[in-house]
């Protein structure tokens, strides 16, 4: 545990920092293109998730400490702030806490500068407040809490999205079955309790499937592709193949801890605290491995691509137009 921490304590300020500059690009409110046929369609920004994939191989950080998998989630949760939803709104959010109630979030917005500046000092000091901040939301689904990786959610909406993030670098054959028979299981409890909040699943990939297991790469496409289209699971799933040299990949080749049940209040993992302030900079970002998205090898239906714009486009559809009004002027421009 002490371990894990210390790299996410690593890890934290080069996600800030590269999210941080890539909102300053012309294009970042631009994710969405016009395709000949009339339809929208989202265009992720890869350049910014190759960067941020390169920083778990830089720290050397194995799948087990999450950390591969966490820079999905922050790039996914990039993309959603692109797409034009708030940014306190979309967990993780790009600073410290990285969970924070809509309604926190306003209350500071309404304080006297002074006060306010008082209560955000407090927040960022402490790794968590148990019932205010966290380092990672769980949410009841039909039977049982369960850990969401990207989330928006309010207390006057309920839950408006729902993203369950996996990563599998080596031993594909052995740990896939794992991986689909725990996401059929977390997607139907999930569906059940939240029927309209928009559901995903993202399964990043290390390439090196496709040649060292490609039945199992085949399998896993088709499973994947399944879970979104049955009733009671995902709305939309994705792959992301991932592909880096042998040579900064972490020695540490054990699989993404299993999902486990979680259980109500306060638990180890809400006392991370939060990541020291460094100088960070371009020096740094620019020592990260090189990383590419095979996007041109993931069968239709589960790029990146597709699986924004059916997540971004349910949300919008599901609620009345008076709500996300940004997202729908960035969607009505193109």
């Amino acid at each position: 545990m002490a371990a894990s921490k210390s790299l996410k304590a690593q890890a934290w300020p080069l996600f800030d920092h590269i999210v941080a500059k890539a909102v300053t690009k012309d294009d970042y409110y631009r994710p969405w293109v016009r395709l000949p046929d009339g339809k929208r369609r989202f265009a992720p920004d890869y350049e910014v998730l190759k960067t941020l994939l390169g920083v778990p191989l830089y720290l050397n950080a194995p799948t087990q400490s999450g950390i591969p998998a966490l820079a999905l989630d922050v790039w996914l949760s990039y993309e959603l702030r692109r797409a034009g939803f708030a940014s306190d709104h979309v967990w993780p959010r790009p600073t410290h806490p990285r969970i924070l109630p809509l309604s926190v979030a306003k209350l500071l917005d309404t304080l006297p500068t002074q006060e306010r500046s008082k209560l955000e000092s407090r927040l960022a000091k402490k790794g968590a407040i148990p019932g205010v901040t966290s380092a990672s939301a769980s949410i009841l689904g039909k039977n049982y809490l369960k850990q969401v990786d990207v989330i928006m959610t309010d207390w006057a909406t309920g839950p408006e999205l729902l993203v369950s993030t996996k990563r599998m670098d080596s031993s594909f054959g052995k740990n896939a079955p794992n991986r689909i028979e725990e996401s059929y299981g977390d997607a139907k409890n999930l569906r059940l309790r939240h029927p309209i909040a928009a559901l995903g699943f993202l399964f990043g990939l290390r390439s090196t499937i496709l040649t060292q297991e490609p039945d199992t790469a085949a399998w896993l496409f088709d499973q994947i592709s399944k879970l979104g289209r049955e009733d009671d699971a995902y709305h939309s799933t994705c792959v992301i193949l991932i592909d880096y040299a042998d040579d900064v990949a972490s020695n540490d080749n054990r699989p993404e801890a299993d999902d486990q049940i979680e259980m109500p209040g306060p638990s180890e993992k809400d006392d991370v605290l939060p990541a020291p302030e460094g100088s960070i900079g371009a020096a740094e970002v620019a020592r990260l491995p090189r990383v590419e998205i095979l996007s041109d090898q993931v069968p239709e239906g589960l790029d990146a691509a597709s699986f924004l714009t059916k997540l971004v486009t349910h949300v919008l559809s599901n609620t009345p137009v008076n709500m996300h009004t940004v997202a729908r002027q960035i969607l009505a421009t193109v």
